[in-house]
């Protein structure tokens, strides 16, 4: 379960503000896959920065039961100095997992072979995706948080890394910022749309998707 208790945040943007949450109050219930839905530069991201804490609030405050990712095949953190394999390491030390096992999923998984081995900085950008998104699919989470994921490499690693994926969301919570309402629709239950740093929250993901079309026409009128 992730409540959000009278969260609020503003940015100043070019002199002007941009309220990304205004007193925002909801609850995601624990196992349900919630689309977060609004337009470009709602503040989706910003929201799940806050509840992965990785952006404070300016005020109010998230509450998390059960343990919650970092946004899925984020690559940002990696130190670049360290190789793969030190990386994956570290995070496993972090999340207090065992650190064998997951370098050897890590490994298996992102195909890198003896590049694991290399630093990061040596990484071309694929090769960086492949990585975090191994190490994000390794660590059991009972929420992920996932943030405009595309699939990389060749046919056959994108099969293989949406099978795990989807493994992963059969037995997990999620909460999913996606553009595609394709996706939106096969991954979530359950929605909420995010419009002037108001938050509403829908059972029914349809229902999320219909609000937001409406929301969508207006601006576009």
């Amino acid at each position: 379960m992730i409540r959000l208790e009278n969260l609020s945040k503003t940015f100043a943007l070019h002199g002007q503000r941009v309220v990304v949450a205004r007193h925002i109050n909801a609850q995601f219930p624990t196992g349900s896959r919630v689309a977060l839905l609004g337009r470009n530069g709602a503040g989706k991201s910003s929201l799940l920065a806050m509840i992965a804490g990785t952006l404070d609030p300016d005020s109010g405050r998230v509450v998390r039961q059960g343990s919650v990712s970092w946004p899925v095949g984020f690559s940002g953190s990696f130190h670049p100095d360290l190789t793969g394999a030190q990386n994956t390491r570290f995070i496993a030390r972090v999340y207090r997992v065992d650190s064998d096992e997951l370098s050897r999923f890590v490994l298996d998984f992102s195909e890198l072979k003896e590049q694991f081995y290399l630093p990061v900085r040596t990484y071309s950008s694929g090769m960086k995706s492949r990585l975090a998104f191994g190490v994000s699919m390794g660590i059991p989470f009972d929420t992920y948080l996932v943030d405009e994921v595309t699939a990389v490499g060749d046919a056959v690693f994108k099969t293989k890394s949406n099978r795990v994926f989807m493994d992963r969301m059969a037995r997990s919570g999620a909460i999913v910022v996606s553009h595609s309402l394709n996706i939106v629709k096969r991954l979530c239950d359950s929605g909420a749309v995010l419009e002037d740093g108001v938050l509403s929250y829908y059972a029914d993901v349809q229902d999320a998707i219909s609000h937001h079309k409406a929301s969508m026409r207006r601006q576009g009128a």
